[in-house]
């Protein structure tokens, strides 16, 4: 597992979703680099720079959780703050959940699904992950949605040119374009799908979690924005803080993101 860090003092994990990788961070890592925190973020197995898994059922959402748990464990965290984002949110906490050594001080939530829904549907991009034949057409062999990030942007130039050509680096291979499939079909579409019992752990566990709570999100998002009203309702404690932007808030409203984490850090506002 590949990761990238800067900073030194406090640790701050920083764990990202579908089809991304840690360059998803960046921003948020410039903007608090310096000596009051060391923030890491990794490239979950089949993204970014790490091992990728060729086979699309390889990805689970255990296993991911059972490998970022393992990789927490190795770094001998100090009372992290942990931030997460679409399936880094359910990957992230089952893993802080399954890592002994590990005791996760406060977290930050960014669009994503770390409470249960009242029924399991999926969005029409999860239904068509689902389809026999066009799904591994469109995603092992087109690289989809890889050129498609910029339509869940409130700004669309968020991801653009170079930035968009960045995100794309990590699947140019067809052979390594296992994970945007196989993470896309973790979402479930009925009780019986096999991430509910993992996403049931992550339910109770972000409840009876003792530690501050930030919700930090952007309502433009077509995919998730509207969860934050459920997530908002069943996590009461959890200061909420919404954003003008879309489904990847890191590249639109960092400086926004990066002042939850210093609040969870203790840390005073910056002007």
């Amino acid at each position: 597992m590949a990761w990238v860090e800067s900073g030194r003092g406090r640790d701050v994990v920083c764990v990202h979703g579908n089809p991304t990788w840690s360059f998803l961070w960046r921003k948020v890592m410039a903007a608090l680099d310096g000596p009051r925190l060391h923030v890491l973020a990794p490239d979950l197995l089949g993204c970014g720079r790490s091992s990728k898994p060729r086979a699309v059922a390889w990805h689970t959402l255990d296993r991911h959780a059972a490998a970022l748990a393992a990789w927490m464990e190795s770094r001998r965290l100090l009372d992290p703050i942990l931030v997460v984002q679409d399936w880094g949110g359910p990957i992230g906490l089952l893993a802080a959940s399954r890592a002994p050594s590990v005791r996760v001080s406060a977290v930050c939530i960014l669009n994503t699904g770390v409470v249960l829904p009242g029924h399991f549907r999926g969005t029409r991009f999860h239904r068509l992950a689902r389809t026999p034949i066009v799904a591994p057409l469109l995603f092992r062999g087109l690289g989809f949605p890889l050129h498609s990030l910029a339509r869940v942007q409130a700004d669309r130039r968020s991801i653009s040119g170079d930035v968009a050509r960045a995100y794309r680096w990590p699947f140019r291979r067809m052979v390594d374009r296992a994970a945007p499939l196989g993470l896309a079909r973790m979402v479930p579409d009925s009780p019986g799908h096999p991430s509910v019992a993992g996403l049931t752990a992550v339910d109770a566990w972000i409840r009876a979690f003792p530690g501050p709570v930030e919700l930090v999100w952007g309502r433009k998002d077509p995919l998730l924005g509207r969860v934050l009203r459920r997530h908002a309702e069943q996590l009461p404690r959890a200061r909420v803080t919404e954003t003008e932007a879309g489904h990847f808030l890191q590249e639109e409203v960092p400086e926004i993101i990066a002042g939850s984490i210093r609040r969870l850090a203790g840390m005073p506002e910056v002007p």
